[in-house]
């Protein structure tokens, strides 16, 4: 217990003292330090407790709701100011009912619920304390460099790194609080902290398009919050409990009655998830800077829905409606927000949707509710934060030092930033190449899809994961590119990114060499202790030990002729004579004609407005039918007792 405590307090002392910090020296020291530490700690508590089938701490802290009450009031008062500042009067609106309802429930009902156990932690939850702890610590290491230039390039700005800084470190204590929270009052504390950290953090460069993006991204999981209140209130006054474990175990004792608060505690997973159609607060992310970017889109902000949702599967599954409604949210999004990807030229937005995508089919594993789901849906949450977070700060770097983010003008990155296009290349094999991770995932989300008799669900897997291909070949074919003529500009990348770089690297490779490892002594104990048993239905050892050899066979082969090959220029010939530059050739009537490579982005079939419309249009349906029907059976339970 010892440890979790100082996992959730440490960030957050290092926060506060960050935000003091004003030279460079001082904050590159503290954040090294305090990084490592985290770092440490999160592997210490693995050590701890990834064997037991799962810990429970009584933690008496009537002191400490009290206290939670008091800054959430505060939290609500900041909001509610905010709002009305920025005349955005829905966020207000929604501070203003949301906040009170939780403490009018606290007061009149919730201080009447005992609660055993406060805080847990079993195999997912180490998982996701690994996950926060080491990404999240890289992305703090990263920032020392980018925001460095990233402050360069805003010289005549003031300085708001110490700002940024409490922020990140803020973010990861209250992750850290929010995956070990057995007591859903003390989730939904941290939870909202989590949705004020990533509207400060959006809202970084206080331009009109910042805060308005950071409004929209407050506006959303403030209404996700409302329905994690209400989840709280109906499982408080109708289960008698306010414990996540105990409302699993009434699962199967209650049978779908236990859907009705599950249902809105998945409604803020998802909105939390960036699930179509609350998915354009994640794009509007992107306004801030890279580490911002990263920290939501890959180990942290979005992995705190999707974690919700697959703690909820086992009361979940295709037989109620809350189970329908998030495997098909999560379906519709996988589907429709891949095929967005594919007319962006914008690399951030590109990743952007990927993300939406990978959490759409986390999300619908989560709904599935099998254990071969889950256990699939762990998995791609395991890959997905490492390898998105490794594209996402080359990205940054690229940008700082290209000049643009733009796919199309990253011709001959191999060229001008060789470390970085190696990098990204293996970021995006890892996203969607054999026998990487990712794909290893898919394959067993579709197995269970396939087992679970979700036909739907499978053909929305095969059309969207075949799909991806698209957008990664597209980017992939850019950067492998050799380009003559073009100056290394890698030099000035700072030292700090490119150990987190080649950090994220080794890591993408390492954890699926160890894939086998996982699955058996991290996975197949949780989903035992979970579902009471284990199906059949998993990717067989056997199957995962041929994927790490061809793993291995590809590393080998990587290092045995890394710096051997001779890169062949062929002087360019389209259709006209070279110049003698390779860039430049003849065309007709002796016009010098610059040689370009581009791709077709397809806009006309995939524009990310109709994309976005369609799948808008299906989500919010899927939605108001499943929470809905889910209102009619909680009225019909009512009048029931009444």
């Amino acid at each position: 217990m010892g440890t979790i405590t100082f996992l959730i307090i440490f960030p957050m002392i290092i926060a506060f003292v960050l935000l003091a910090a004003r030279s460079d020296k001082a904050r590159d020291m503290i954040v090294y330090i305090a990084t490592a530490v985290i770092a440490a700690g999160s592997i210490v508590c693995a050590i701890q407790y990834f064997g037991s089938a799962g810990e429970y701490f009584p933690v008496h802290g009537e002191v400490v709701g009290y206290l939670m009450m008091a800054i959430e009031i505060g939290l609500a008062v900041y909001i509610i100011y905010t709002g009305i500042k920025h005349k955005k009067y829905l966020a207000s609106l929604l501070a203003l009912v949301q906040t009170p309802l939780m403490i009018w429930f606290e007061l009149s009902h919730g201080h009447e619920i005992e609660v055993q156990y406060n805080m847990y932690i079993d195999r997912l939850s180490v998982i996701m304390i690994l996950i926060i702890g080491i990404i999240g610590s890289l992305i703090c290491v990263y920032a020392l460099g980018y925001m460095k230039d990233f402050q360069h390039h805003h010289a005549g700005e003031k300085d708001r790194r110490p700002w940024f800084f409490f922020v990140m470190f803020l973010f990861l204590g209250a992750m850290v609080g929010l995956v070990t929270s057995n007591n859903m009052i003390w989730m939904y504390f941290f939870w909202e902290i989590t949705s004020l950290s990533s509207f400060w953090l959006i809202g970084y460069t206080r331009t009109g398009e910042a805060i308005n993006n950071s409004f929209r991204a407050l506006i959303m999981n403030l209404l996700g919050g409302l329905g994690f209140v209400i989840g709280i209130i109906i499982l408080g006054t109708i289960f008698g409990t306010l414990e996540l474990s105990t409302m699993l175990v009434y699962g199967s004792i209650y049978g779908d009655l236990v859907a009705i608060p599950a249902a809105f505690f998945a409604f803020a997973g998802i909105t939390k998830a960036a699930q179509m159609p609350f998915n354009s607060w994640l794009l509007g992310a992107m306004v801030a800077p890279t580490p911002t970017s990263a920290l939501l889109h890959s180990s942290t902000m979005v992995k705190a829905g999707v974690f919700m949702i697959i703690k909820l599967a086992p009361v979940l599954g295709i037989s109620n409606f809350a189970g329908l409604m998030v495997m098909m949210v999560g379906g519709i999004t996988f589907l429709f927000a891949s095929c967005a990807a594919i007319s962006q030229n914008n690399a951030k937005r590109v990743l952007a949707y990927s993300t939406i995508a990978n959490l759409g089919l986390i999300v619908a594993c989560g709904g599935v509710g099998t254990p071969e789901a889950v256990w699939a849906g762990i998995m791609l949450i395991i890959f997905h934060a490492i390898t998105k977070s490794l594209l996402f700060l080359c990205v940054g770097t690229a940008e700082h030092h290209i000049g643009s983010r733009m796919i199309e003008d990253m011709d001959g990155l191999f060229v001008r930033m060789p470390k970085v296009a190696m990098f990204m290349i293996i970021g995006i094999a890892g996203m969607f190449l054999a026998p990487f991770g990712m794909l290893i995932s898919k394959w067993a989300t579709m197995t269970s899809f396939v087992d679970s008799g979700n036909f739907i669900l499978v053909g929305i897997i095969c059309f969207g994961s075949a799909v991806t291909a698209f957008y990664w070949l597209k980017w992939m074919g850019k950067l492998s590119a050799v380009v003559a003529n073009e100056e290394n500009v890698e030099q000035s990348v700072h030292k700090s990114e490119t150990f987190v770089h080649v950090t994220l690297t080794i890591l993408t490779v390492v954890v699926c060499l160890i894939f086998p490892l996982i699955s058996m002594y991290g996975l197949v104990p949780y989903l035992e202790g979970v579902f009471g048993g284990i199906a059949t239905g998993l990717l067989s050892s056997s199957n995962m030990i041929i994927m790490v050899i061809m793993l291995a066979v590809l590393v080998l082969l990587a290092a045995m002729f890394f710096g051997k090959s001779k890169k062949e220029q062929v002087p360019i010939y389209l259709a006209g004579v070279n110049k003698g530059d390779n860039r430049t050739y003849y065309g007709s009537m002796q016009k010098e004609v610059q040689f370009s490579l581009r791709n077709w982005h397809m806009e006309s079939i995939f524009g990310e407005h109709r994309m976005n419309v369609i799948g808008d249009v299906l989500t919010v349906a899927c939605l108001v039918i499943g929470i809905g029907a889910v209102i009619a059976t909680l009225i019909s339970l009512l009048g029931g007792v009444a």
